[in-house]
Parts: structure tokens; C-alpha cells; sequence
């Protein structure tokens, strides 16, 4: 890898950002922030985005594919289900529906966000961005179910009024979200590993990092409490400034998802800098890797946390999606599978999948 990860984590700004970011969270929790304040937190979010990259990579290199990206994807989702959780303690029946429209937006922002531009950089690279259809498919396949399953049916069930599961079907789409997800990690990580390794193209200045020598464990150990660390800080300082957000998109007249699709966006940030660094590097699995697990794991953990967390909850809980999101999700996975059959992808791939997006974030504001 770079001589960045094989750089010991204690001599570098990589230690004092998130350290900074997490004060700055700790001094700013349940405060209503004038705005320099904001604007203070959010210089603080950013530097601990850059951070987390750094300290995922550091962690990849020591574990190797697919485990580094399993390691930034499950970090990030873990503290964003947390996230969504206490918003949801916290708001009342305004956030009925925060769950939905943010999972929503992370499997829109990996599926299309993080893929076409990952795509983009490696077409752009060496004219044809290569990867291996095999592992690509299964996790696609995996993200459609979980997103089926959890986002589209409860639109169409009568148990209960409205887009809403009944207990015993929210309980049976946790169970099957967690054993879906326990599934993909075994198959990813043990019994077909090489599905989710990179393809060696013999090209680009990524052709000779496999054989570049991986950090300690003692500095692989540090990086990885430095990336929690960081992360927490990415999660939480989002959450400090969502106030100021709410305000503005409410005084924006735009919709209440609008919020689930921001929050989404700064909590992914670690993973769309990570996916277009590995691309440039011609680690274009490493990027789907990175979009597809951090979308399955968004599904596969946040649909059981929030089954748990609606024991205590009060209000309804809105997982169902509209005809707009349903055409939108429906038209992802179509053009996903396309791009992932035949394991090559050029600038046109990426440039409809960024379409897509941008489809998507344009009806999220104007619907």
C-alpha cells in the first residue's frame, strides 16, 4: 500500500482530528448551536471523514479484501443505525418515517452514488473498469432482497393501515434481514473469498501494492480504534448539526426525507472516498465491495435494531415506500445487473448510474 499505511498512525494529523472531531462532539451533544458553532462542527466532520479513510486503509492492508472493506462498511453502519435509533427516541412521530427514507438513501447513494463514480474512475483509468461478476452478482442479488423485503412490501400488506409492517411481520423481516446478512459475510469472507478479491489488470500505479508491506499489528490495532473513533465523531457531529439541517430544509419548504437523504450522504462520506481511492488504485472490486456490503449492512442491521427498538418506541414506524422510490428502486436493480453480468464496465455504466442518483436526489427535493 501506500507509504501513508505503512506510516506508523502516532506521528500523524490521522491522531489528533478524530480526537478533535469527538471533543467537539462531546461539548456540542444536545446543544442548540449558534452558527459558527456549526460550522466549527462541521470543519470537525470533515477532517474525521479524511481520517476514517485513512485509518480503514491502514486496517485493509493488515487484513487484506474483502475483510478491510467488511471492517469501514459494518464500523459505519453500526454507529448510523445508532444514529437513527436516538433520532427516533428523540423526535416523535415527525421521524416515523426516518428509518425508511435514510436506509433508502444509502442504498440509493452505494448503488448508484458510489458505484458509478467508482466506475467512472476506472473507465476513466484504463478505458475498461474490470471486476469480478461473480461476487458483484451475489451481493447485488442480496441488496435487491433485503431492499424488497424490507422497503417495498410493507407498501403493499393489510395487516396494518398504511406502509407499515404488523409485529409479526417486522419480526420476520428482522430475522431474515440478520441471517441474509450472516449469509453474505460467510460467503464473502470464508467459502467463496475469491469471488470479492480484485482483479489483477497488471496495470496502473495499484499493480504493485499487494506486494507492499502491510503496517504492524500494533499499528493496525491503533488504526482500528482510531477508525471507531473517527467514525463515532463522523456520526455524532452529523447529529449535532441535523438540528440546523431541519430548520433549513424546513424553512426551504422541501420534504421531511429530504433530512434522511443529508445524513446519509455525510455519513457515507467515508466510504465514497475510500471506494474512489481504491478505484484510481484499479481496485475496482474493492469499490463494489465497498457499495454493496455498506448497502446490504444498512438493511441487514438497521431493519433488526430498529424491530428491538420499536419495543420501546412510541409512534408508527413507516417502512414502506412510495411509486416514486419503488420505480426508482426497481430501475437501480435492473441497471445494476446489467453492469454486473458481464464484469467490465465502461464510462457509460458510470454515467447512468450517476444519472440515477441524480434522479433520485432531484425528487427527493422536488417529488
Amino acid at each position: 500500500m501506500s507509504t501513508t499505511a505503512r506510516r506508523s498512525p502516532l506521528t500523524d494529523w490521522t491522531v489528533v482530528v478524530p480526537v478533535v472531531a469527538l471533543v467537539a462532539l462531546v461539548f456540542s451533544w444536545g446543544r442548540d448551536l449558534p452558527g459558527f458553532a456549526v460550522a466549527l462542527v462541521a470543519l470537525c466532520l470533515a477532517g474525521a471523514v479524511l481520517a476514517a479513510v485513512h485509518h480503514a486503509e491502514v486496517v485493509a492492508h493488515r487484513v487484506g479484501e474483502p475483510f478491510g472493506s467488511l471492517v469501514l462498511a459494518v464500523a459505519v453502519t453500526v454507529i448510523e443505525v445508532a444514529l437513527i435509533v436516538t433520532l427516533m427516541a428523540d423526535g416523535g412521530d415527525k421521524t416515523a418515517s426516518l428509518a425508511r427514507d435514510t436506509v433508502f438513501a444509502a442504498v440509493m447513494i452505494t448503488c448508484n452514488g458510489i458505484v458509478g463514480i467508482s466506475l467512472l474512475v476506472g473507465a476513466l483509468r484504463n478505458r475498461v473498469a474490470v471486476f469480478n461478476p461473480e461476487g458483484s452478482g451475489a451481493a447485488l442479488a442480496t441488496v435487491a432482497t433485503l431492499a424488497t423485503l424490507s422497503l417495498v412490501l410493507p407498501t403493499f400488506t393489510t395487516s396494518k393501515p398504511g406502509p407499515e409492517f404488523s409485529t409479526a411481520q417486522l419480526t420476520f423481516a428482522a430475522v431474515a434481514s440478520l441471517a441474509l446478512y450472516g449469509l453474505f459475510v460467510a460467503v464473502q469472507t470464508v467459502r467463496h473469498r475469491s469471488y470479492f478479491l480484485p482483479v489483477d489488470t497488471g496495470q496502473g500505479p495499484g499493480a504493485g501494492e499487494d506486494h507492499a508491506k502491510p503496517p504492524t499489528a500494533r499499528a493496525a490495532l491503533i488504526s482500528l480504534a482510531l477508525l471507531l473513533v473517527a467514525l463515532v465523531a463522523v456520526v455524532g457531529d452529523a447529529k449535532a448539526v441535523s438540528p440546523t439541517i431541519e430548520r433549513a430544509v424546513a424553512a426551504a419548504g422541501l420534504p421531511q426525507a429530504v433530512v434522511g437523504v443529508i445524513i446519509a450522504l455525510l455519513v457515507l462520506l467515508p466510504e465514497t472516498l475510500a471506494a474512489v481511492r481504491a478505484a484510481r488504485r484499479d481496485r475496482v472490486q474493492t469499490s463494489l465491495n465497498l457499495a454493496y456490503g455498506s448497502a446490504i449492512a444498512s438493511i441487514g442491521l438497521t431493519i433488526p435494531a430498529i424491530a428491538l427498538a420499536s419495543i420501546w418506541l412510541s409512534g408508527p414506524l413507516l417502512l414502506g415506500l412510495g411509486p416514486i422510490h419503488m420505480v426508482l428502486l426497481a430501475l437501480t436493480i435492473v441497471v445494476s445487473a446489467l453492469t454486473i453480468v458481464p464484469g467490465r464496465a465502461t464510462l457509460l455504466q458510470g454515467g447512468v448510474h450517476i444519472v440515477l442518483l441524480a434522479a433520485y436526489l432531484f425528487l427527493a427535493v422536488s417529488p
